[in-house]
C-alpha cells in the first residue's frame, strides 16, 4: 500500500470540506443513501473481510468475525437508517419567561460537523470501522479513515471497497504506519474519533489540540469483574470466560480481572474450567480459538504469565485437550487464571488484551470498592449476583464508562445506550441517537417575536429619560 504525504492529506480534507460546504443542507435522503452503501458493502463483501481479518490473525474464527464485525457493523447502521429522520427534527426548546407567551421561540438544530476522522484499532478492524459510520452518516458528516497497520490485509480491502463505493470527497481511507497516523491526528478535522490504546490518545489528543479539534477517544482499561455471593457461580463463569476467550481477550471491554467471595472461588474455578472445555474441548487446531494478532503481543501476554509465575502466584492454564503450544502455527495463548496476583505483578499493572483472567478474593464487598476506586477509572465494569442492594451499592460507590450486570461485554451492544469511556478510559460516546449527537453541532436557534421587541423599547437606552 502507498502510504500518502501529510500534504496529500491536508488536500484530501480541503476537498471534503469544500464539498461538505458546497453541498449545503445534507437531506435525510443523502444520509440514507451513504448509509445504505455501507450496508451493501458488509453484506455483499462478509466473507472476504473475515477471511482478510484472519489472515491479519494468522488465525481467527471466521464464524466469530461474522457475528462481531460484519454483523455487528450492519445493526448499527440499519438503527441509524431507520431513526435519523427523527432525530434531524429540531427540539423545541423553552423561552425565558415572559418571551414565549408573548411569541418568541426556543429551538436547537442539529447540524453536520463536517469532515470527521476516524482513527480505527486492529482488535475489531471492520466493526471499529463501519460502526462509527452509522452515526457519522446519520449526521450528515463526511470523513477521513485512518485503519490499524497491524490489520494490513483488511485495511487493504475495506480501502478497496468503501473507494469502489464512495467517492473520495465523501469517504477516504488512509492507510499507513505510526507516521501517518501521526500527521492524520493533526489535521483540522471537524472531529476526531480516536478508538485504540490510552498510552496512543495522549498523543492523538495532543496532535488534536494544535487545531483546537474536539474529540471522542474510547480506550479501554482494566474493567472489573465483581461476583456477589449471591450469584450463580456456574453462570457467572460460563458468562465470563465467553467474554474473556472471545477474539482471545483482545477486547477493550474484556473483563480484566475478577473479584469473588473466598468461600466461592474454588467454585468459580471449576466452573471456569468447565465452561472453557464445553466452548473448546481443544484449542490449538480449534477453528473457533483465536490466536494473538502478532508475535509481538503474544510475547508481551505471555511474559505477564512468566512473572505471575515467578513472583509466586498460582497460575491455572485452561488447557482441556493437555496440548502443547510450544510448537504451535500460530500465537495462541490458552485460557489462564491467575490467583490472588499482588498489585506488583504486570498482570495488574497493565490492561491485559489476551485470555489472561487474574481472580482476587476478598472478604467484605467494600474491599473490591476501594480496591477499584483506588485506580484509573475503566471502561466497563461487571456485577454478578441477585442482591439488589448490594449491585446499587456496586453502582452508585463506582465509576465507569458502561455497566453490564449478570454478563460481561453485552452493554456495548445496545444501540440505545451511548458507548463510552470516562477519564483514562476515554471521553464522549457514541452509538445510537448519542452518535448522531456526537457527530453533530446542536445549535441554538432563538426567533424573536414582534411583540418582544415592541416591548423591549422600553429596556433600551437612553436609561434616564430627559422631562
Amino acid at each position: 500500500m502507498i502510504e500518502r504525504s501529510k500534504a496529500e492529506m491536508e488536500e484530501i480534507l480541503s476537498n471534503q470540506k469544500k464539498a461538505y460546504i458546497k453541498e449545503g443542507e445534507v437531506s435525510a435522503a443523502t444520509r440514507i443513501d451513504r448509509i445504505d452503501r455501507a450496508i451493501d458493502i458488509l453484506a455483499n463483501n462478509g466473507p472476504k473481510l473475515c477471511e482478510a481479518i484472519a489472515a491479519d490473525f494468522g488465525h481467527r474464527s471466521l464464524e466469530q468475525s461474522k457475528l462481531t464485525d460484519i454483523d455487528a457493523s450492519i445493526g448499527p447502521l440499519k438503527d441509524a437508517k431507520k431513526h435519523l429522520r427523527g432525530w434531524m427534527k429540531p427540539e423545541r426548546r423553552k423561552t425565558m419567561f415572559p418571551l414565549g407567551i408573548f411569541g418568541a421561540r426556543a429551538r436547537v438544530q442539529y447540524q453536520p460537523l463536517g469532515v470527521v476522522g476516524c482513527i480505527s484499532p486492529w482488535n475489531f478492524p471492520v466493526q471499529l470501522t463501519f460502526a462509527p459510520l452509522a452515526g457519522v452518516f446519520a449526521a450528515g458528516n463526511r470523513t477521513m479513515i485512518k485503519p490499524s497497520e497491524f490489520t494490513p490485509a483488511t485495511s487493504e480491502l475495506m480501502l478497496e471497497l468503501l473507494h469502489a463505493a464512495y467517492d473520495i470527497d465523501e469517504v477516504a481511507v488512509i492507510p499507513g504506519g505510526p507516521a501517518v497516523g501521526e500527521a492524520f491526528s493533526s489535521l483540522p478535522f471537524d472531529h476526531l474519533l480516536f478508538t485504540g490504546a490510552t498510552s496512543i490518545a495522549k498523543h492523538v489528543m495532543r496532535a488534536a489540540s494544535e487545531n483546537l479539534v474536539p474529540v471522542t477517544l474510547e480506550l479501554g482499561g482494566k474493567s472489573p469483574v465483581v461476583v456477589g455471593k449471591s450469584a450463580d457461580v456456574e453462570l457467572t463463569a460460563s458468562n465470563v470466560m465467553t467474554g474473556k476467550t472471545m477474539n482471545a481477550g483482545q477486547i477493550c471491554l474484556a473483563p480484566d480481572y475478577l473479584f469473588i467471595h473466598e468461600d466461592s472461588t474454588d467454585n468459580f474455578i471449576e466452573a471456569a474450567k468447565k465452561s472453557v472445555a464445553k466452548m473448546y474441548p481443544d484449542l490449538k487446531d480449534n477453528p473457533d480459538y483465536t490466536s494473538m494478532v502478532n508475535e509481538r503481543h503474544y510475547d508481551r501476554v505471555t511474559s505477564y504469565i512468566e512473572d505471575a509465575k515467578a513472583r509466586g502466584a498460582e497460575v491455572i492454564e485452561l488447557n482441556p485437550a493437555d496440548e502443547n503450544f510450544d510448537q504451535q502455527q500460530h500465537n495462541k495463548i490458552p485460557p489462564t487464571l491467575i490467583i490472588d496476583p499482588s498489585d506488583e505483578m504486570e498482570v495488574m499493572k497493565n490492561e491485559i488484551f489476551g485470555p489472561v483472567l487474574p481472580v482476587k478474593r476478598y472478604k467484605h464487598l467494600d474491599e473490591t470498592l476501594d480496591y477499584i476506586n483506588a485506580h484509573p477509572r475503566p471502561l466497563g465494569l461487571y456485577y454478578f449476583g441477585q442482591d439488589s442492594n448490594e449491585e446499587n451499592k456496586v453502582l452508585t460507590h463506582t465509576t465507569s464508562g458502561g455497566v453490564t450486570v449478570n454478563d460481561v461485554i453485552m452493554h456495548i451492544a445496545q444501540e440505545d445506550l451511548p458507548f463510552g469511556g470516562v477519564g483514562p478510559s476515554g471521553m464522549g460516546s457514541y452509538h445510537g441517537h448519542d452518535g448522531f449527537k456526537n457527530f453533530s453541532h446542536a445549535k441554538a436557534v432563538y426567533t424573536q417575536s414582534k411583540t418582544v421587541s415592541k416591548l423591549a423599547a422600553a429596556m433600551r437606552p437612553p436609561y434616564k429619560k430627559t422631562s
